[in-house]
């Protein structure tokens, strides 16, 4: 009985041993931030191979030298701005949004502090609403400047004012035009590898669930606090109307005049619950399998989530994905390093966080382990293509657990929104496919444009062994993929 026993505690220990882990594949770095440092990171942006640039939300920005180190050295670069949650260089200048304006400043003679600073673009105001934040910039391959705009929550003492919930684009020459409205809590802007903006919003009143939007030009994403300015000179979207209060997402884009539905929604409480920076992974493979695609920060959950895109029917759509849990406090910003390491700083001041500390400043570093994940989801007739980091033991497909549902969400004046029109679908099995040896067909019954396919696949394995790391996906199915003629 003894023996009997102690061999099932053998068999548990190494069943254990045998379920990976996230730290197994990315580790997390601390930057040590000095005691008299309050660094509640706005921005984040890297000037030199050993040296940092980080804005916080009490209007500093601190040079951070030799920030690999075990003591990188802190030094007050500017201050006495207002609230500024970007950075970027650009040309020898450092670039940032705050409260009032779209600036830049530099060093100019080369003490280790700013002494230049140059408005470029302020054409809109500010009515004293605490949340009136303003975020990026970010610049596209044309020179433009791309910036989005808050809506305030609650009063405004100095009454409303226009352009907020909008995101703007700033021409080299300083022009800035109104580009696409309806936004909400913007908090993070981005520009692809292939040059087009794209904007995460969070979950709340007239967005039904956190998101990842591609931005063009008049586009309505369905908030309609600072629609009115639509109707001033310079604005490029054409005013929606009145927009109903309640009408499922799906309706909204018929419905509504320039309504936008989102490139990837992130489901409320299963994959974070607000989306802030992010930045594409442009490394070439030193950040891991996942070259291209995108990698998301939350204020919430101190995570960071991966994203991939698809452009089906002339839509930006895709699937999001869990990647690194456990990180110190709200993410706020993300960068790529040289090198390709993640950078991720941010605060939890204003909202709860699930991260242990007031605020942090931390590197992702990849092991040089590949985890099995499900690398990418796509969309395919009839179901969808599975793409995998490694290849699946053929001895495993029999006993592979597939589950799917698909739900959307609903647009209302109310604080989010429930899933809407759930229904479980009839999924698999995964069928190989002849040219990729690390690819899948998931054939799928009862496929539905507007929703969200919700994906739990188990008792895969790896031709190595191993389990996936990650058994859920999450794909925003805006387009079905039609069949080649």
């Amino acid at each position: 009985m003894v023996m009997v026993a102690t061999l099932l505690g053998a068999v548990a220990l190494f069943s254990a041993a045998q379920e990976p882990s996230e730290s197994d594949f990315y580790e997390v770095i601390d930057i040590e931030i000095p005691d008299n440092v309050v660094l509640e990171v706005g921005g984040l942006e890297q000037v030199g191979p050993e040296t940092l640039l980080a804005c916080t939300r009490r209007g500093e920005v601190w040079r951070i030298d030799d920030f690999r180190s075990s003591k990188p050295e802190f030094s007050l670069w500017a201050d006495g701005l207002q609230e500024p949650l970007g950075l970027l260089s650009q040309k020898g200048w450092i670039y940032c949004v705050t409260r009032g304006e779209l600036m830049r400043m530099r060093d100019s003679d080369d003490d280790g502090s700013a002494d230049e600073f140059r408005t470029i673009a302020d054409g809109w105001d500010i009515s004293g609403n605490y949340h009136e934040y303003n975020f990026g910039p970010r610049v596209d391959l044309q020179g433009n400047l791309w910036l989005t705009t808050n809506k305030p929550f609650g009063g405004e003492p100095f009454g409303r004012v226009e352009w907020r919930g909008w995101a703007m684009k700033v021409t080299p020459e300083g022009e800035m035009i109104p580009f696409a409205g309806g936004l909400r809590s913007p908090a993070g802007v981005e520009v692809s590898p292939w040059g087009e903006p794209f904007y995460t919003d969070n979950q709340g009143e007239w967005c039904g669930a956190s998101k990842l939007s591609h931005i063009e030009e008049g586009d309505f994403h369905g908030h309609p606090h600072g629609i009115g300015s639509a109707k001033l000179p310079g604005s490029r979207v054409e005013h929606p109307g009145d927009v109903p209060n309640g009408i499922m997402m799906p309706l909204a884009k018929d419905e509504v005049r320039g309504f936008k539905l989102p490139a990837v929604w992130f489901p409320y409480d299963k994959m974070g619950r607000s989306p802030s920076g992010m930045a594409w992974d442009t490394s070439g493979g030193f950040f891991g399998p996942f070259d291209g695609q995108l990698f998301v920060g939350d204020q919430y959950s101190a995570e960071l989530m991966r994203g991939s895109l698809e452009e089906v029917e002339g839509h930006w759509q895709g699937a999001c994905y869990p990647f690194r849990h456990g990180l110190g406090t709200g993410l706020i910003r993300v960068r790529q390093l040289e090198g390709g390491e993640m950078l991720v700083g941010g605060s939890d001041r204003g909202w709860a966080a699930l991260g242990a500390k007031p605020w942090a400043l931390q590197r992702l570093r990849w092991t040089g382990k590949v985890p099995f994940e499900v690398l990418e989801m796509k969309a395919a007739p009839g179901g969808f293509v599975l793409h995998f980091t490694e290849t699946i033991d053929p001895d495993t497909l029999d006993n592979v657990e597939l589950k799917m549902s698909s739900y959307t969400y609903e647009l209302h004046a109310a604080y989010g929104s429930k899933e809407f029109e759930t229904e479980n679908l009839n999924v698999g099995p995964l069928q190989s496919l002849p040219l990729d040896s690390k690819a899948y067909f998931l054939p799928v019954k009862g496929l539905r444009s507007g929703y969200v396919h919700e994906l739990h696949i188990d008792g895969v394995r790896s031709i190595n062994g191993e389990a996936l790391l990650h058994k859920q996906v999450y794909y925003t199915l805006i387009h079905l993929a039609e069949a080649p003629e």
